[in-house]
């Protein structure tokens, strides 16, 4: 009997969520430490090319978007610098696309309806599915995300989200969860830093309404937020205690979890560096 082959994308169980595109010697050490991959967020522009660099100062590392905005980066761009970098180096990019926000979006219409529409674009210019994945919080888009690509990037969310995502999705399609980190024990510099990362977020209906089906009330939402939001999306303490968080999401369901470094590009390696261990990158 053959054993069964997974088609769900490998970019190891640990990756790193960036705003925007960092520095390729980052990149370099991001590999370095053992991290699979960077995942490059802040809607990225349409011709992707950031991503290149990347890629040459490393070996094996990947670089994922998360997420390119349907909105601001036009489908036929995006399928253009996706073959672009895939002739390049295969195999080593993953398209991440997402519909933003509504309170960001002059001519904002039904949001599902738009994402359709760029994935039969996406499709129309063979992009393959395997090598795409959706930003989902609801169950509708999670829906979506196992029918037309590799799978789902939730962002801000717990590991309760992530076990409910991964009964919606089922077994076989890719669930790569984000969540932030502030490496510190002391608790209130770490609520402190969590939000002036999610304030931003305590604005968006999507976000709020993700995390009323998780169970926060319209208290722990009012800004800037309640202790115990804070603390259910931004993990915090010793390494130890932080990987602890991280892990929850792969024992609900995740094949990998994309770490956001708070606090500055200059707690980025540091941060990483001390979580290797604790996450046993370093085996």
């Amino acid at each position: 009997m053959t054993e069964s082959v997974s088609l769900k994308p490998d970019l190891g169980r640990y990756g790193v969520w960036t705003f925007g595109a960092p520095k390729p010697e980052h990149a370099a050490e991001i590999e370095k430490l053992g991290y699979g991959a960077v995942w490059v967020g802040g809607s990225p522009a349409g011709d992707l090319n950031f991503v290149e660099p990347l890629l040459e100062a490393t070996e094996t590392l990947q670089v994922a978007t998360g997420i390119v905005n349907v909105w601001t980066a036009k489908a036929e761009e995006v399928a253009e610098a996706y073959h672009r970098v895939e002739a390049a180096y295969p195999g080593r990019f993953l398209l991440g696309v997402g519909i933003g926000h509504p309170e960001h979006t002059e001519e904002y219409r039904k949001p599902y309806d738009v994402l359709v529409e760029y994935l039969d674009a996406l499709d129309a210019a063979k992009v393959p599915t395997s090598r795409r994945v959706i930003a989902a919080l609801g169950p509708q888009v999670l829906k979506l995300s196992a029918r037309r690509s590799a799978g789902a990037h939730p962002y801000l969310t717990t590991p309760e989200h992530t076990g409910q995502a991964r009964n919606i999705l089922g077994n076989s399609v890719y669930l790569a969860p984000e969540h932030k980190v502030v490496l510190t024990t002391d608790v209130d510099e770490a609520r402190e830093v969590g939000r002036g990362a999610v304030d931003f977020y305590l604005n968006l209906s999507n976000y709020l309404n993700n995390w009323k089906r998780l169970g926060f009330t319209d208290e722990d939402l009012v800004k800037p937020g309640s202790d115990k939001l804070i603390d259910a999306v931004v993990a915090h303490g010793t390494p130890e205690a932080v990987a602890a968080r991280l892990n929850e999401h792969l024992g609900s369901g995740a094949d990998h979890v994309t770490i956001q470094v708070l606090g500055g590009e200059d707690r980025l390696i540091p941060t990483l560096t001390e979580l290797a261990g604790a996450l046993g990158l370093n085996d």
